[in-house]
């Protein structure tokens, strides 16, 4: 890999780049708050959640000092919600030692919790035009086809080194538009699914990859240790309008969010007659709904729901305490829940039964 690259790979930036709310500035809390959303998910589906988070909490000292209901219901559907949790704890840390002023240089971005290689060399070149590169997964599907390297792309030995390698050619005056022509190029032209544009691609001359015909052969990834498989139990327990929710441990899978009650392996009927019964409800009827499969980055939910009908409480007051309930579950209408209450993705295929909408779709519809 030579600098002969960076030219043509600017001039095509420079006609070809997308017009983002992020690049609207070198805002370099917009531009982080942009990167953490980014990673894993499609920049079309990231637009809507960075425009309410940005207009909720605009700046540094606002998302340390948001609570975190807050904070979690911003992000909800994205994924990942740790992410949001270091980005709240780093906040505070620039807070306390930055005077509220995101740090500049790389090594001090990567002591922030949450921002690793990738993220400060993005922050750093982007917002403040230093020396940096941020590797990710396009750049190293690209820089491999470039090149027709076959090596793993999820070797950290290797990151390490196409970062190394890129670190002598990144064109200085320019450090932040490099490294956002080369997300844009992995992500519009050298595509990670489907056919790469080769056509589009100012490198499409110097491309071994493609040259050699190798493109489906190239990036090669080791297989991964498959996925672990549970079976899961969704209540859908409602009394009137009213749904139960509960909130989850504070630690572990899903921490701190709010599910609809859900139990290990599939119950039977009566098991979740016993189920209600227990929280203090007179089952109505119960009624089987469509099966759902939720996908994590390392296991998959295979759920069973059941829409359970019990006998009203008469409650006046919305979310009112009930001694036969333990304090983590929370009888609320759907416009609570909506509101205040973060529900992961996990379950959206059951929330239509309840009239509760997550994330985007509720800002969309």
């Amino acid at each position: 890999m030579t600098d002969e690259i960076v030219v043509p790979l600017l001039a095509w930036y420079d006609e070809n780049k997308r017009i983002l709310p992020w690049r609207e500035d070198r805002n370099p809390y917009r531009i982080w708050v942009s990167e953490i959303m980014l990673q894993q998910t499609r920049v079309e589906a990231v637009k809507p959640y960075f425009d309410r988070f940005i207009r909720s909490l605009p700046d540094v000292k606002s998302l340390a000092e948001a609570q975190e209901e807050t904070l979690l219901k911003l992000w909800e559907g994205l994924g990942y919600y740790n992410r949001v949790r270091n980005m709240q704890k780093a906040a505070r840390m620039i807070m306390e030692e930055y005077d509220g002023k995101m740090p500049s240089e790389y090594e001090l971005l990567l002591t922030l919790p949450g921002i690793g290689s990738y993220t400060a060399g993005a922050v750093a070149s982007i917002a403040f035009e230093k020396p940096e590169v941020a590797v990710d997964g396009n750049v190293l599907r690209i820089i491999t086809r470039l090149t027709a390297d076959e090596t793993d792309i999820l070797s950290e030995k290797f990151k390490k080194q196409i970062r190394e390698e890129l670190l002598k050619i990144v064109p200085l005056g320019r450090t932040g538009d490099f490294n956002q022509a080369l997300m844009e190029l992995g992500a519009t032209v050298c595509l990670p699914n489907g056919a790469p544009k080769c056509e589009k691609c100012p490198w499409h001359g110097m491309c071994q990859a493609r040259m050699q015909g190798r493109l489906d052969e190239i990036p090669y990834k080791k297989k991964k240790k498959a996925r672990s498989v549970e079976q899961k139990t969704v209540l859908l327990l409602r009394d009137g309008d009213r749904t139960l929710i509960r909130k989850r441990p504070e630690k572990g899978l899903l921490a701190g969010l709010f599910e609809f009650p859900t139990f290990d392996g599939w119950l039977t009927t009566e098991e979740i007659r016993r189920q209600a019964e227990h929280l203090g409800y007179g089952v109505l009827y119960v009624e089987e709904l469509p099966q759902a499969v939720h996908v994590f980055s390392h296991k998959e939910w295979h759920m069973k729901g059941y829409l359970v009908k019990v006998e009203e409480i008469g409650f006046s007051k919305e979310n009112e305490p009930d001694e036969k309930r333990p304090s983590d579950y929370h009888l609320i209408s759907p416009t609570m829940i909506e509101s205040s209450y973060p529900i992961p993705s996990a379950f959206r295929a059951f929330t239509p039964y309840v009239n509760v909408v997550l994330g985007n779709e509720r800002f969309l519809r």
